[in-house]
């Protein structure tokens, strides 16, 4: 049996990675990504802040060799989830089983203004070039918002506020500059208050202006104001912005989703049709848009594709936990720990914040580093 995964990011090398450890060279698996590389979320905002080069955060997906693995280097044109055929740039895949871990795509133009006026974050590209920005950044208000729901990493957002405080003291500009944050969320954090209180303290602690239950609906390049959804405007000097975020144009075309994303079993992650799996960000499953989310479904559905092969059961069932580490600013990590159950309210706890978690979150990257790519790595290196 073929199994087809279509996205080589938290999920889909997991997923690959699990299926060439259990079958080796019987696994006959093909995993599709158009990118060069792969990216962890956090090392965005490494690179953003002068922590790391952009070229340093890129795991190549040549460095992939497993054993019954092929990845193929091309862009999904098309998907017939009926028949489990998928067309690519480079040749036609038929699937016994697909799986669809696309991800969520950006679109930054969907916002009025923002391409002209203000800065996405939420890619390498973004995060890269605004590194140049704010080393000629002289002085001002600075804020960061969100355009949209749902979207990537729910508590980047706050990071990047932090971030941009600590930025702006070593500069010397905080007596000429404040940041704000602008979330749609009452809270930073929903599933932990543990984690919004210390978040909403920090705020507090370095006057980070805070306004919640708000989106940037627009920016007005020429008043440099941003326009919110209760109708209020607040002006800015620089805009960081996280962009509108979609489902892969590949995945709406082929009917498969409902309200903008891919409908699943939230135990199992099979999609409506027969043998279709899909996870992480593409997917409406209830947890958050976040790779370590991805990471735990893939484990899932690796079980299911086994049972499948091997003939028996299923056991193993989607728990909705998953573990993310924060920067808080001053070197200090914290960690959260949240869980999604099917039919409950999420819980989280937290951990720290502290600078002894900051090797925690190094060792977290590299452990997925070495376990997918065979890569050692340091995160800062």
């Amino acid at each position: 049996m073929r199994t087809v995964i279509l996205g080589a990011g938290f999920g889909g090398l997991e997923l690959a990675t699990l299926l060439s450890e259990e079958f080796g060279q019987d696994a006959d698996v093909v995993l599709v990504d158009q990118a060069d590389g792969f990216v962890f979320g956090f090392s965005k905002l490494d690179v953003m802040f002068g922590r790391t080069t952009a070229e340093h955060v890129v795991h190549r997906y040549a460095d992939v060799v497993k054993p019954g693995l092929r990845f193929l280097p091309s862009t999904v044109r098309r998907l017939d989830p009926v028949a489990k055929v998928v067309e690519t740039d480079t040749e036609t895949l038929v699937a016994d089983i697909l799986v669809v871990a696309l991800g969520a795509d950006l679109d930054p133009a969907a916002t009025p203004g923002l391409v002209e006026a203000g800065h996405e974050f939420y890619t390498v590209a973004g995060a890269a070039g605004l590194r140049g920005v704010l080393d000629e950044f002289a002085g001002g208000h600075v804020v960061v918002g969100v355009t949209s729901t749902p979207f990537k990493c729910p508590p980047a957002p706050s990071e990047t506020a932090l971030l941009t405080h600590d930025f702006l003291h070593a500069r010397g500009l905080l007596g000429s500059s404040d940041v704000s944050l602008v979330m749609p969320m009452g809270v930073p954090i929903p599933p932990s208050p543990q984690a919004s209180d210390a978040v909403l303290a920090a705020f507090a602690e370095r006057g980070i202006g805070w306004y919640p239950g708000q989106l940037v609906r627009a920016l007005d390049p020429d008043r440099k104001v941003l326009l919110l959804s209760d109708g209020g405007e607040l002006p800015f000097d620089l805009f960081l912005g996280v962009p509108v975020h979609r489902a892969p144009a590949v995945v709406v075309e082929a009917g498969m989703t409902v309200d903008g994303w891919i409908p699943v079993d939230p135990l199992t992650l099979e999609t409506r049709y027969p043998g279709v799996y899909a996870v992480g960000d593409v997917t409406s499953v209830g947890t958050p848009k976040a790779g370590v989310f991805a990471e735990g479904q893939a484990v899932v559905v690796a079980a299911a594709i086994s049972a499948r092969l091997r003939g028996g059961t299923t056991p193993t069932r989607y728990g909705g936990r998953g573990v993310c580490y924060m920067e808080f600013g001053n070197d200090m990590i914290a960690k959260v720990d949240v869980a999604f159950l099917s039919g409950q309210r999420p819980v989280g706890d937290l951990e720290g914040p502290s600078i002894a978690l900051v090797a925690d979150k190094v060792a977290f990257g590299s452990a997925r580093v070495q376990r997918w790519f065979g890569n050692t790595w340091d995160a800062i290196g």
